[in-house]
Protein backbone atom coordinates (compact mmCIF):
# COMPACT_ATOMS: atom_id res chain seq x y z
CA UNK A 1 0.00 0.00 0.00
CA UNK A 2 2.92 2.16 0.72
CA UNK A 3 4.67 2.07 -2.34
CA UNK A 4 1.40 2.58 -4.05
CA UNK A 5 0.47 5.90 -2.02
CA UNK A 6 4.26 7.12 -2.94
CA UNK A 7 4.10 6.47 -6.85
CA UNK A 8 0.80 8.11 -7.16
CA UNK A 9 1.85 10.80 -4.84
CA UNK A 10 5.01 11.33 -6.85
CA UNK A 11 3.17 11.09 -10.42
CA UNK A 12 0.84 13.88 -9.11
CA UNK A 13 3.70 15.90 -7.04
CA UNK A 14 5.56 15.75 -10.89
CA UNK A 15 2.34 16.40 -13.37
CA UNK A 16 0.73 19.01 -10.40
CA UNK A 17 4.53 20.91 -10.15
CA UNK A 18 6.49 20.65 -13.35
CA UNK A 19 5.93 24.10 -14.41
CA UNK A 20 7.66 25.45 -10.87
CA UNK A 21 10.45 22.54 -11.38
CA UNK A 22 11.05 24.08 -14.95
CA UNK A 23 11.38 27.55 -13.49
CA UNK A 24 13.36 26.50 -10.58
CA UNK A 25 15.49 24.63 -13.10
CA UNK A 26 15.96 27.54 -15.19
CA UNK A 27 16.33 30.34 -12.59
CA UNK A 28 19.18 28.23 -10.67
CA UNK A 29 20.92 27.78 -14.13
CA UNK A 30 20.91 31.45 -15.09
CA UNK A 31 21.94 32.16 -11.69
CA UNK A 32 25.35 30.55 -11.46
CA UNK A 33 27.04 28.19 -13.80
CA UNK A 34 26.70 24.42 -13.54
CA UNK A 35 24.09 22.50 -14.11
CA UNK A 36 20.20 23.20 -12.48
CA UNK A 37 20.52 19.48 -10.65
CA UNK A 38 22.95 18.20 -8.02
CA UNK A 39 23.21 14.20 -7.94
CA UNK A 40 24.07 13.53 -4.23
CA UNK A 41 25.54 10.22 -3.36
CA UNK A 42 23.08 9.03 -0.38
CA UNK A 43 22.80 6.06 1.39
CA UNK A 44 19.72 4.15 0.76
CA UNK A 45 17.76 0.99 1.79
CA UNK A 46 19.87 -1.61 2.89
CA UNK A 47 22.66 0.51 3.27
CA UNK A 48 22.92 0.79 -1.03
CA UNK A 49 24.33 4.18 -2.17
CA UNK A 50 22.36 5.70 -4.91
CA UNK A 51 21.95 8.89 -6.71
CA UNK A 52 19.67 11.46 -5.36
CA UNK A 53 18.62 14.58 -7.13
CA UNK A 54 18.45 18.50 -5.76
CA UNK A 55 17.83 21.55 -7.01
CA UNK A 56 21.47 22.90 -6.79
CA UNK A 57 21.80 25.26 -4.56
CA UNK A 58 25.30 25.71 -3.88
CA UNK A 59 28.38 26.77 -5.96
CA UNK A 60 30.31 24.36 -8.20
CA UNK A 61 33.38 22.64 -6.48
CA UNK A 62 31.35 22.98 -2.96
CA UNK A 63 33.13 19.84 -0.93
CA UNK A 64 30.48 17.04 -0.67
CA UNK A 65 29.59 16.86 3.04
CA UNK A 66 27.10 17.85 5.52
CA UNK A 67 26.55 21.30 4.89
CA UNK A 68 27.13 22.05 8.88
CA UNK A 69 30.51 20.82 8.32
CA UNK A 70 31.64 23.50 6.14
CA UNK A 71 33.58 25.95 7.81
CA UNK A 72 31.68 28.74 6.07
CA UNK A 73 28.79 27.29 4.83
CA UNK A 74 27.37 30.67 3.89
CA UNK A 75 30.40 31.53 1.45
CA UNK A 76 29.05 28.54 -0.77
CA UNK A 77 25.30 28.78 -0.63
CA UNK A 78 24.18 30.58 -3.53
CA UNK A 79 21.68 33.97 -3.17
CA UNK A 80 18.65 31.89 -4.97
CA UNK A 81 19.52 28.67 -3.06
CA UNK A 82 19.10 30.37 0.53
CA UNK A 83 15.54 30.51 -0.85
CA UNK A 84 15.16 26.94 -1.77
CA UNK A 85 17.02 25.64 1.23
CA UNK A 86 14.42 27.43 3.35
CA UNK A 87 11.96 26.97 1.54
CA UNK A 88 12.75 23.23 1.32
CA UNK A 89 11.87 23.64 -2.71
CA UNK A 90 15.29 22.45 -3.45
CA UNK A 91 13.83 18.60 -2.31
CA UNK A 92 11.07 18.91 -4.91
CA UNK A 93 13.72 16.49 -7.67
CA UNK A 94 13.23 13.76 -5.41
CA UNK A 95 9.98 12.68 -6.31
CA UNK A 96 11.69 11.20 -9.13
CA UNK A 97 13.78 9.14 -6.37
CA UNK A 98 9.92 8.30 -5.08
CA UNK A 99 8.83 7.08 -8.78
CA UNK A 100 11.47 4.94 -9.56
CA UNK A 101 11.66 3.58 -5.83
CA UNK A 102 14.91 4.55 -4.58
CA UNK A 103 12.70 6.93 -2.16
CA UNK A 104 9.54 7.04 -0.17
CA UNK A 105 7.64 10.22 0.53
CA UNK A 106 7.89 9.60 3.82
CA UNK A 107 10.96 7.96 5.88
CA UNK A 108 14.29 8.49 7.29
CA UNK A 109 16.06 10.84 5.42
CA UNK A 110 19.01 9.56 2.86
CA UNK A 111 21.96 9.95 4.48
CA UNK A 112 25.38 11.39 2.80
CA UNK A 113 27.29 8.68 1.46
CA UNK A 114 30.39 9.28 3.68
CA UNK A 115 28.28 10.15 7.49
CA UNK A 116 29.58 6.75 8.65
CA UNK A 117 28.28 7.74 12.03
CA UNK A 118 24.97 8.39 10.24
CA UNK A 119 24.69 5.54 8.77
CA UNK A 120 25.97 2.93 11.64
CA UNK A 121 23.59 4.27 14.17
CA UNK A 122 20.93 3.73 11.83
CA UNK A 123 21.78 -0.38 10.97
CA UNK A 124 22.16 -0.49 14.29
CA UNK A 125 18.84 0.57 14.94
CA UNK A 126 17.63 -1.63 12.43
CA UNK A 127 16.60 1.86 10.42
CA UNK A 128 18.81 0.80 7.34
CA UNK A 129 15.65 -1.43 6.44
CA UNK A 130 13.56 1.69 5.33
CA UNK A 131 13.52 3.04 1.80
CA UNK A 132 14.40 6.57 2.69
CA UNK A 133 11.59 9.58 2.64
CA UNK A 134 11.33 13.05 1.10
CA UNK A 135 10.66 13.87 4.57
CA UNK A 136 10.20 12.33 7.91
CA UNK A 137 9.63 12.04 11.54
CA UNK A 138 12.73 13.65 12.29
CA UNK A 139 12.50 16.04 9.86
CA UNK A 140 9.73 17.57 11.59
CA UNK A 141 10.67 17.28 14.67
CA UNK A 142 13.81 19.61 14.71
CA UNK A 143 15.85 18.74 11.19
CA UNK A 144 19.54 20.18 10.89
CA UNK A 145 19.28 20.97 14.98
CA UNK A 146 18.90 16.94 16.17
CA UNK A 147 22.16 15.99 17.16
CA UNK A 148 22.97 12.64 15.29
CA UNK A 149 21.49 10.03 18.22
CA UNK A 150 18.11 12.01 18.64
CA UNK A 151 18.01 11.95 14.90
CA UNK A 152 18.35 8.34 14.60
CA UNK A 153 16.05 7.68 18.15
CA UNK A 154 13.48 8.82 16.05
CA UNK A 155 14.01 7.50 12.92
CA UNK A 156 13.72 4.44 14.96
CA UNK A 157 10.64 5.55 16.36
CA UNK A 158 8.70 5.96 12.73
CA UNK A 159 10.37 2.22 12.45
CA UNK A 160 8.18 1.20 14.82
CA UNK A 161 5.20 3.68 15.03
CA UNK A 162 5.02 3.74 10.65
CA UNK A 163 1.66 3.23 9.38
CA UNK A 164 -0.24 5.13 6.43
CA UNK A 165 -2.01 7.29 8.63
CA UNK A 166 1.02 8.33 10.55
CA UNK A 167 2.70 9.28 7.28
CA UNK A 168 -0.28 11.30 6.36
CA UNK A 169 0.43 13.57 9.98
CA UNK A 170 3.95 13.42 8.80
CA UNK A 171 2.90 14.97 4.99
CA UNK A 172 1.29 17.67 6.94
CA UNK A 173 3.28 18.33 9.54
CA UNK A 174 6.30 18.80 6.49
CA UNK A 175 4.19 21.04 4.82
CA UNK A 176 4.18 23.52 7.97
CA UNK A 177 7.59 23.08 8.69
CA UNK A 178 8.39 24.14 5.33
CA UNK A 179 6.12 27.12 5.23
CA UNK A 180 7.55 28.65 8.31
CA UNK A 181 11.19 27.05 7.67
CA UNK A 182 11.60 26.26 11.01
CA UNK A 183 14.57 23.95 12.01
CA UNK A 184 17.00 25.21 8.83
CA UNK A 185 20.06 26.07 10.09
CA UNK A 186 21.76 26.51 6.38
Amino acid sequence: MKRAVDIAGALTGLVLLGPVLLVIGLAVRLESPGPALHWSKRVGRGNRIFLMPKFRTMRVGTPDVATHLLTDAARWVTPLGAVLRRTSLDELPQLWSVLIGDMSLVGPRPALFNQDDLVALRTEAGVHRLRPGVTGWAQINGRDELPIPQKVALDAEYLQRRSLAFDIRILFATVRAAMTARGISH
